[in-house]
């Protein structure tokens, strides 16, 4: 560290304690590697720098004085110190390198020599443990260890232990703090000032587990100091005071699932969790509705965590509520719970062919018909944002010409479908309505693949009477009965406006001239 205000990196000097951090001494002006040898009783230090060294300083007198030793004949940039294990080792060793290019170099120094023998107890003097102001009672007990004396050149060895005596004090004021919620009046005057419960707090207040009939006590405000081992003296936590725990009203109170998750499927099994935070249970009635019809009344439902276990037969969304309440009064927790058939299949419906921005609609259909809480994920083009709704369709415009993929994603519980289509924009194209005779109706099951199929018989059919190229055609069939149809004569965009009207009206009057003159026919087998 330093002297002054903050610390300063680039002034980092050394300091040393004897008296268990009360007072220090600095030993360095700069920083060192430091090792403890033979129980603190030899220091060793070595400067901490990017300069090669071969000589290492030592103190046997806990700072007081240093000697050096050269430890090397070659100097070596110093990377660390080392010691065998065990505080009494009196052997340690310097590692570092000779060039930043060489491998390490270990060099062993034993200082057991340099002692002539071991210590006894005439080279031991004892010394008491104060703090700041002088106390020798610290944490409720009074000890001495011994230490020895700065004159005496010995080796402690492996029986050396510190510790003298213990002894433990009488309790005073200092030995207690505040508990919680409580706080000093004068924190200036620590010995003559009290503790008072804070506004936020209510010591008299029973605990969260408190149950009725059984006793609890408030705090004074004081507790001792944690590892605090003091005895007799002063108590400040006596006088505790006793209270009856009172009917406490539920509060807290929280359903949750076992599995959890909220969406099952039909006649899967669910397991509903009750919980309790604060309140007593034991008087305390809790009414159940699971939402399909299913009610009824529990007692002691939190205190033995017993489950409820259920099961829903249909698809839904059912509200499952807990009502906890006794005379002092009520709480309420409730969830919802989705029951839903997975998805088994998905059709994006959108006509095929549509002018530039003109309104279109595009329609998922799904089985089942109405699953709950299904999300509708659209992607118009290459957007990779996708647009979402809860409803199956999904109006927009396409602002320029050309072909444009539309996806649908269907989200329900944990399935998910995904259905596409591509989508023909031009500027000019006409739509001619076409009529079925009634008897296809029969035949009709009004399904997507079905309309499908029969817009291509038609196409191609009139494309082969007309000898109008196919590509210019597309037939869709309208959706539900009677059985309807549109036919679109789309018109070559590489055309000339002018060009492109006369290639339409031919194409009409061919149309018009084909089914004039006689009905296309087609069969459906099956």
């Amino acid at each position: 560290g330093n002297l002054g205000s903050q610390l300063v990196e680039y002034k980092e000097e050394m300091y040393i304690t004897s008296d268990c951090g009360n007072t220090w001494r600095q030993v360095f002006e700069e920083e060192h590697h430091i090792l403890y040898l033979d129980h603190g009783g030899v220091i060793v230090a070595i400067k901490d720098t990017s300069i090669p060294l071969k000589i290492l300083k030592f103190s046997i007198d806990e700072g007081q004085t240093w000697s050096t030793h050269n430890f090397t004949s070659t100097s070596v940039f110093v990377d660390g110190l080392l010691s065998e294990p065990g505080d009494e080792t009196l052997v340690m060793t310097v590692f570092g390198h000779i060039s930043y290019r060489s491998d390490w170099e270990l060099v062993k120094v034993d200082f057991r020599p340099s002692f002539p023998r071991e210590c006894t107890d005439e080279d031991y003097e004892s010394w008491e443990l104060t703090n700041l102001q002088g106390d020798r009672c610290i944490m409720g007990q009074q000890r001495s260890f011994r230490r020895r004396k700065i004159s005496s050149w010995c080796i402690k060895g492996k029986s050396f232990t510190s510790a003298l005596t213990s002894k433990v004090c009488e309790c005073v004021n200092t030995d207690f703090l505040c508990d919680y919620g409580f706080e000093r009046s004068a924190p200036l005057k620590p010995e003559s000032s009290k503790c008072f419960a804070d506004f936020w707090f209510n010591p008299e207040a029973p605990p969260e587990d408190c149950v009725l009939g059984q006793a609890y006590t408030s705090s004074t405000g004081y507790r001792k100091v944690v590892s605090n081992v003091c005895e007799g003296g002063v108590d400040l936590q006596q006088n505790l005071a006793h209270h009856m725990c009172p009917l406490i009203a539920p509060k807290g109170l929280q359903i949750s699932i076992r599995e959890e998750s909220l969406a099952v499927r039909p006649g899967e099994d669910i397991t509903f969790i009750v919980q309790q935070d604060q309140g007593d249970v034991l008087s305390t009635k809790y009414q159940v509705d699971l939402g399909d019809g299913f009610k009824a009344i529990y007692v002691n439902l939190t205190l033995t965590g017993e489950p409820i276990r259920h099961r829903y037969e249909n698809p839904g969304i059912y509200r499952v509520s807990v009502k906890a309440e006794n005379v002092a009064g009520h709480d309420e927790a409730v969830v919802f719970v989705q029951v839903t058939s997975p998805l088994q299949a998905l059709n994006l419906e959108v006509v095929p062919v549509i002018g530039r921005n003109q309104e279109v609609n595009l329609t998922a259909i799904i089985l089942p018909k109405n699953p709950n809480l299904t999300v509708f994920y659209w992607w118009i083009g290459n957007n990779l944002q996708p647009l979402l709704t809860l409803e199956s369709f999904l109006v927009t415009r396409f602002a320029e010409t050309g072909d444009v993929r539309v996806t649908v994603q269907v989200s329900c519980g944990s399935s998910m479908l995904q259905d596409s289509k591509v989508v023909h924009v031009f500027d000019h194209f006409h739509v001619l309505p076409l009529k079925f005779t009634k008897h296809l109706d029969m035949y009709n099951p009004d399904i997507p693949e079905w309309r499908e199929d029969v817009g291509r018989v038609v196409t191609r059919l009139l494309a082969k009477e007309t000898s109008i190229p196919e590509e210019t055609l597309m037939t869709v069939v309208k959706p539900g009965l009677p059985t309807a149809a549109d036919l679109h004569v789309l018109l070559p965009a590489n055309q000339p406006k002018k060009r492109r009207s006369i290639t339409s009206d031919k194409v009409t009057r061919a149309v018009h001239i084909c089914l004039g003159q006689s009905s296309s026919c087609f069969a459906i087998s099956g």
